[in-house]
C-alpha cells in the first residue's frame, strides 16, 4: 500500500463512521448568567460541544463527531459503534446480595408473579 492510499483510505473509514446511528443527547444548561445547550455523542466517549441553541450544538456536535472520529483513526484506535437494539439480547446477568435476593423472590410470591416478572416491574418504576 503506498501513502497516497491512506487518506483514501481514512476518509472511507471516516464516512463510514459518520453516517452510523450514533445516541446524539442535546440538553439545556444553566451556568450562572448563561443559558445553553451541550451536546454529546453517548457511544463516543469526550465527544462533545456546546451551542446557543439546539440546532447550533447539533452542527457543532456533528463537527466535533467529524474531529474525533478522524483523530482515533490518525492515532490507530478503535472506533466503538452506535448502541442499538439489535445488540440487545434482552437478558442480563445480576448479581445482588442474597438478602435481597430472598426478599424479592418473597415480594414476587406475595404479588403471584414470578421473580423475573417482579424484577422487571421494578425496573420499569
Amino acid at each position: 500500500m503506498n501513502r497516497n492510499s491512506l487518506p483514501n483510505i481514512m476518509e472511507k473509514k471516516l464516512a463510514y463512521y459518520m453516517q452510523l446511528p450514533y445516541t446524539f443527547i442535546i440538553q439545556p444548561y444553566k451556568d450562572e448568567d448563561e443559558y445553553y445547550y451541550i451536546g454529546k455523542i453517548l457511544e463516543l466517549d469526550g465527544c462533545m460541544t456546546d451551542g446557543a441553541t439546539r440546532e447550533e450544538a447539533l452542527i457543532n456536535l456533528r463537527e466535533a463527531m467529524e474531529g474525533w472520529i478522524e483523530t482515533k483513526l490518525e492515532n490507530g484506535f478503535d472506533i466503538p459503534e452506535p448502541v442499538t437494539e439489535s445488540n440487545a439480547s434482552g437478558k442480563f446477568t445480576l448479581r445482588l446480595p442474597k438478602s435481597l435476593h430472598h426478599q424479592l423472590s418473597l415480594d414476587a410470591k406475595r404479588e403471584g408473579v414470578s421473580l423475573n416478572q417482579y424484577a422487571l416491574y421494578k425496573l420499569a418504576q
